[in-house]
């Protein structure tokens, strides 16, 4: 907000230098003519001594300062837009990695028609909340599938959890689902024994899960989501990408339909 405030006050800075060189000429510069007095206006400008010209400025913000909040809304409208691009061009030129990667799990149609990818983590609360909103959506809609990108942020906590999760998807994929929702359901926080209580619920080995616990991919794994999550500038769980888009917060049930709708309108009319 600072850096933005800043911003904005150099614009301002700038029309105020150039009602300065109005004033020394007598009446004030037109907008529309400030390209071709530029020369005039540096030139006046440097008359007047700098407590003058700060004097001038705070007058003019003063007077003004619903400047401040245009130019603050034109930045973030302009950032949000090159934010939006860029994150469409690292979604295209990394589709396989963020729809149809090996290591993520899948709740819903693993055929489905339509993709929705959540970053989550097992000690998010908001992701905790947002499990019934997925829930739904898969059972309403038998084309949504949804990828399950595990994204262990959250503490040491998560991360030994989500170890056990990548653990036991590898070993038991046809049952990973059902761990998903029991973990993340529970209220309790997420740790390694109650992730493998779980998974030992669920008919895992625990020998073998805790071997596999061990396995170097896992930790590939979570490095190949982070450094994803990085190229789109996701910092929070949950998350979503949805088509060319990324849905950062948990905006609920409704907002994430729309956004599907919006994808099942694109593909079908051919207009993505």
């Amino acid at each position: 907000m600072k850096k933005i405030f800043a911003i904005g006050l150099v614009g301002i800075a700038a029309s105020a230098m150039m009602l300065v060189a109005g004033y020394l000429s007598g009446r004030p510069v037109a907008p529309a003519a400030a390209s071709q007095q530029e020369p005039a206006v540096v030139q006046a400008a440097g008359t007047l001594d700098r407590a003058e010209v700060e004097a001038i400025i705070r007058s003019y913000l003063l007077e003004n300062p619903e400047l401040l909040l245009e130019v603050q809304q034109a930045l973030e409208t302009k950032q949000q837009e090159e934010q939006r691009l860029a994150q469409g061009e690292i979604i295209t030129s990394m589709s396989d990695e963020i729809f149809n990667s090996a290591y993520d799990g899948v709740y819903g149609n693993p055929a489905g028609k339509y993709t929705l990818v959540e970053f989550f983590d097992y000690n998010c609360g908001y992701c905790k909340r947002a499990m019934a909103d997925m829930e739904a959506l898969a059972a309403d809609d038998p084309e949504i599938r949804f990828v399950l990108k595990e994204f262990p942020i959250l503490g040491p906590d998560s991360q030994r959890a989500h170890v056990v999760s990548m653990a036991f998807r590898a070993l038991m994929p046809e049952k990973y689902a059902e761990f998903h929702t029991k973990l993340l359901g529970d209220a309790a926080r997420a740790t390694e024994e109650r992730a493998i209580s779980t998974a030992l619920e669920l008919g895992a080995d625990e020998a073998k899960l805790r071997e596999e616990m061990e396995n170097p991919a896992i930790v590939e794994a979570f490095a190949r989501t982070y450094d994803l999550a990085n190229k789109l500038q996701i910092t929070g769980t949950p998350s979503y990408v949805v088509g060319e888009e990324v849905v950062f917060g948990a905006l609920g049930r409704q907002v994430l339909a729309e956004k599907i709708e919006a994808l099942r309108a694109c593909e079908e009319t051919a207009t993505c």
